[in-house]
């Protein structure tokens, strides 16, 4: 489907009212979140009454969400039906396929979690930290688990986690088969590669809806293998004079064991910095993911006592966040002190949206006089997602009746659509959805049948949901123009102030004459208040805020967060 389909689609999109009801032996598919953007990955099946679900992730905010923690998929359609539920299918471990599980179980604890050895394990650990016990069922690939109407197979894919799955989802409707995240690594680290002839059995069989990974659909070829990036690793451990700092993903757990092999093999210690990261590469050495030798990792307060050049620090904030170990360490609070001649690893992707606080982190670096060594200049980092050549090769293998691209912003999405009718599926079998879209599945045809509530749910602090779109165009306007606060004595039987307007500000630069035109403004609203017989309190603040944003607006084009308080002299 060629992106300039895109505005028709959106407005299609727009027009949509709540689905009907579901047709018996029908399937619904509903995907809350990750269509659209990279992250809080969510997609609900419904049959006969029931509903699976696939991952719940969370997604990380942008510069234009500040204050926000992550983002949550919404749960407003479905949180009359959480007994409804018979399962959550976690396809792999990261968090934007598993954050937002402790937020669901909140609303029901009991609600069944499924997925491989790994994945439990981040998740339980997770919930340890909500005070959730979740009821859990390990499967492996290969494997088969019937839940209700639904008969789930698990089929071992290749992504930058391991223990990775793609799920096979049968029922009367149809089968559906969702791949998660994967890519065709052909010599993976683990040894574990895609399936494909699993792909193929199931196509053979027939597939009925192809629900694929779309994040690297616009990039021509194969993703390049892990294994690929020993040399450049390697170079920096042989290279580099003093302590290196390795940014990664808390999960990245084949990047985090190519540091440690090259660490070892250059005489050099490992602590690990940060509270997730340590808390998951221990639960993936313990369960045999994670190969350490002896005497490698160190407790972190022992290894500054160590000559520099015998130091490796592998730490958080691979994504700019700004309370990771990078980021303070960047900006001089945190207690590892980055130097002249540091080398700063950074072993991760740029996640869409994040560019300005990662590039930012490493200009503040790089001032410090650290060497930042990224994929921008080396080839230290390689996707976890398959290319447009991988996802043609699955297309070609499976012969999918209709396909519906997820995870991924639009471009991605559509750039998926247009490689699957390339290789022959039918224009009106393939399905470019948007969260909330419903999607049914009936008689073999995949048809949009409507659309369900799925905003950004945002978790602040301990409130979630409280702060909305108007909240952050508060903290916006208070970032871009500061805040003016003005406050007048106002003599109720003329409405005009008994002194002078006071002015207090914050963060809003001025001058002695910049309030005298906002004040004589401020005159003339009340007169005409007056005549108008206005003297309710609220009435006037709110007259008093909208002349001096006025008058500040059209005389010096800024426009500072204005209050006004009104004291009844």
């Amino acid at each position: 489907m060629p992106s300039s389909a895109a505005p028709s689609v959106a407005s299609a999109h727009r027009k949509l009212t709540a689905p009907p009801r579901l047709p018996k032996n029908g399937l619904r598919i509903t995907a809350l979140g990750g269509l659209g953007e990279v992250g809080r990955n969510m997609t609900v099946f419904e049959f006969g009454g029931k509903l699976i679900i696939v991952d719940c992730g969370v997604l990380f905010p942008e510069e234009h969400q500040p204050g926000i923690d992550v983002i949550l998929p919404d749960f407003t359609s479905i949180r009359d039906r959480l007994d409804d539920i018979e399962a959550i299918v976690l396809t792999h471990g990261h968090e934007d396929h598993i954050g937002g599980v402790p937020y669901l179980l909140k609303e029901r604890a009991d609600i069944p979690i499924i997925g491989s050895e790994l994945t439990l394990a981040f998740i339980t650990a997770k919930l340890k930290e909500h005070r959730i016990t979740p009821k859990t069922i390990q499967v492996e690939a290969g494997e088969h688990r019937k839940m209700g109407a639904f008969d789930l197979e698990f089929v071992a894919v290749n992504h930058s986690i391991p223990d990775a799955l793609a799920v096979a989802i049968r029922t009367k409707a149809g089968m559906v088969l969702h791949t998660g995240d994967f890519k065709m690594d052909q010599f993976p680290l683990d040894d574990r590669i895609t399936d494909l002839r699993a792909f193929a059995r199931l196509g053979e069989e027939g597939v009925d809806l192809f629900l694929t990974d779309s994040t690297n659909a616009e990039v021509p070829g194969f993703t390049m293998s892990e294994r690929d990036l020993n040399p450049a690793i390697d170079q920096v451990f042989t290279t580099s004079p003093r302590r290196i700092i390795v940014s990664s993903f808390a999960s990245h757990v084949h990047r985090i064991q190519q540091v440690l092999n090259a660490a070892h093999a250059n005489g050099r210690k490992v602590a690990f910095v940060g509270r997730s990261m340590v808390r998951n590469m221990g639960i993936a050495r313990d369960l045999g993911y994670l190969t350490i030798p002896k005497g490698l990792v160190v407790d972190f307060r022992k290894i500054q006592s160590m000559p520099d050049h015998k130091i490796t620090l592998i730490c958080t904030g691979s994504q700019g966040e700004p309370m990771a170990a990078l980021a303070r360490m960047a900006n001089g609070d945190h207690q590892i002190r980055v130097g002249e001649g540091d080398t700063v690893l950074m072993a991760s992707s740029l996640i869409p949206g994040n560019e300005n606080a990662i590039y930012g982190i490493i200009n503040k670096l790089t001032d410090l006089g650290a060497n930042i060594v990224h994929k921008g200049n080396a080839k230290v980092h390689v996707s976890g997602h398959a290319s447009a050549g991988e996802l043609v090769y699955c297309y070609n293998i499976v012969r999918p009746s209709n396909v519906m691209p997820v995870h991924g912003e639009s471009k991605h999405m559509h750039a998926n659509a247009e490689l699957a009718r390339r290789t022959g599926v039918p224009e009106d079998r393939i399905v470019v959805a948007q969260d909330g879209t419903t999607v049914d599945l009936v008689d073999g045809r995949a048809k949009i049948s409507g659309k369900v509530e799925a905003g950004l749910v945002y978790v602040d602090g301990q409130t979630i949901g409280t702060a909305t779109e108007d909240t952050l165009a508060e903290r916006r306007l208070l970032s871009g123009g500061g805040v003016v606060t003005v406050v007048a004595l106002i003599d109720p039987k003329t409405n005009q102030p008994t002194e002078p307007l006071e002015f207090i500000t914050k963060g809003f630069v001025h001058d002695d004459k910049t309030f005298e035109g906002a004040s004589a403004q401020v005159d003339k609203a009340l007169k005409r208040a007056k005549d108008d017989k206005i003297d309710d309190i609220g009435q006037l603040e709110e007259i008093i805020v909208e002349a001096v944003s006025g008058y500040l607006r059209r005389t010096y084009r800024r426009e500072p967060a204005v209050m006004a308080v009104v004291v009844d002299a």
